[in-house]
């Protein structure tokens, strides 16, 4: 088997289609990935799903279908996606439909389902369990779960391609996990071998964030310079049955593919580099060798794994109250005072108001919100926002919180402005490890 050539087609949900489109017409690519999922994403996705049954699904899934299948099913590339987010099957059923109004006959679609695990903490089946930021027991919030969903590998991707799919859509599939499919399946990668599977994690790992890789997330002028971010081009890469890879982009896209990005995009969101757990193996970064090939050329070969962990991790969601904001501006002269005395008053009047804020924030976006420790009078800024946010129980109670910032217009000092108000639900996000027994994956296939 000659090498493979894998493309990154979006890093996130609310990702720009036009590239994956380039990478799909011009990359000769054997298949192009979407990783559009993330903790709290696939919790909303649940919130979705239990309203509206039919929904739960990537909300950008049908305008991303609708821009690339036509090209995949063209050029001969297969698309694998965790689009399905809380509802896999009618992801899979919209897109088949799609598929249809494109004139595309005989395309199959896979769903893979089973990594909602909500039913297992529901019925108490695994009530020791504890999650692992607080120690906290899951059951302790059991009447207010919106989501368990658990990280699933490659197996079920390769189960798909190997049943002849052409488009694989699952839920909570492990990022790296989306790319290491293909590669399993093209190559006869053992699932017990662990060294390839480690390379293989390493691959997807740097391709899973998308532009980051080419240069997105490491500009920082005028240290770091990129070119024509504009034009940002995705990157690919093309893999040897033995798991070196080299990394690349389209000619004549922006951006660019360097040692230094691919390093910053290596150690991005992992712990331990030597033990980076994921569902089909123990990766270990740590020997991991990168090589300009070229230009926006980079290899990297050298990673090794370890046998996989017993536990499987789990993102779970549940309702935890709600937030009230508001906002308002100050400019001008004396704006850091009136700023000051503003947030002073809503402090006092929601002291004074009986409204139960379990946690409130106060700032001045622009001086201090995101570096609080910043000595309030190191300059004087010709503008600020005033932020105030409380976390409540009740929407009475927040929207009591907004509103008192709002009133700042008549009742706080001079010169407030743009004014603005909201309350939104709090879901939180915390993990939970649970033994493999408790988790069981299923393929179905759906043609077109």
């Amino acid at each position: 088997m000659n090498s493979i050539r894998l493309g990154a087609g979006a890093g996130y949900s609310g990702d720009r289609i036009q590239p994956a489109l380039d990478l799909v017409e011009r990359g000769s690519l054997d298949y192009i990935v979407f990783e559009c999922l993330a903790e709290r994403t696939i919790a909303l996705a649940q919130q979705t799903k239990a309203t509206h049954p039919e929904l739960g699904y990537d909300p950008m899934l049908a305008a991303r279908m609708r821009k690339v299948l036509r090209a995949c099913h063209r050029h001969g590339t297969k698309l694998i996606s965790n689009m399905g987010a809380a509802n896999p099957r009618t992801a899979a059923k919209r897109t088949v439909e799609i598929a249809g109004e494109l004139g595309i006959g005989g395309m199959k679609v896979a769903a893979i389902e089973g990594d909602d695990v909500l039913a297992v903490f529901q019925a108490g089946e695994f009530g020791h369990a504890q999650f692992l930021e607080t120690g906290a027991p899951v059951s302790s919030v059991r009447d207010r779960l919106i989501s368990a969903n658990v990280y699933i590998g490659a197996e079920p991707i390769v189960q798909s391609l190997s049943e002849g799919a052409d488009v694989v859509l699952g839920g909570r599939i492990a990022d790296p996990a989306l790319f290491l499919g293909p590669l399993m399946y093209e190559f006869g990668w053992a699932a017990d071998d662990w060294d390839l599977l480690g390379a293989g994690i390493v691959i997807g790992h740097l391709l899973e964030c998308g532009g980051q890789l080419s240069g997105g997330y490491f500009a920082d002028p005028p240290f770091k310079t990129v070119p024509d971010l504009a034009n940002l081009g995705f990157p690919y890469a093309s893999v040897d049955p033995d798991a070196s890879a080299e990394f690349s982009k389209l000619d004549g896209t922006g951006g660019e593919i360097t040692l230094e990005t691919c390093k910053e995009q290596l150690l991005y969101e992992i712990h331990d580099p030597a033990r980076y757990l994921t569902p089909d193996v123990t990766a270990s970064f740590s020997e991991v060798e990168l090589l300009a090939s070229g230009i926006n050329k980079v290899r990297a070969v050298g990673a090794k794994g370890y046998a996989k962990p017993e536990f499987l991790k789990v993102s779970v969601g549940y309702a935890d109250g709600y937030v009230g904001e508001g906002q308002i501006t100050y400019a001008g002269s004396g704006a850091i005072g009136r700023a000051e005395l503003a947030i002073a008053i809503v402090k006092e009047q929601l002291a004074n108001s009986g409204c139960n804020v379990r946690e409130l924030r106060a700032e001045m976006i622009g001086l201090n919100s995101v570096v609080p420790d910043r000595k309030i009078r190191d300059y004087e800024p010709p503008e600020l926002r005033v932020r105030v946010a409380g976390r409540v129980d009740s929407i009475e109670e927040a929207n009591q919180i907004a509103a008192t910032v709002e009133a700042l217009y008549t009742n706080g000092p001079a010169g407030g402005g743009g004014a603005s108000r909201s309350v939104r639900p709090i879901i939180a996000i915390e993990s939970v490890l649970i033994p493999r027994e408790f988790v069981h994956t299923q393929v179905e296939m759906l043609v077109s």
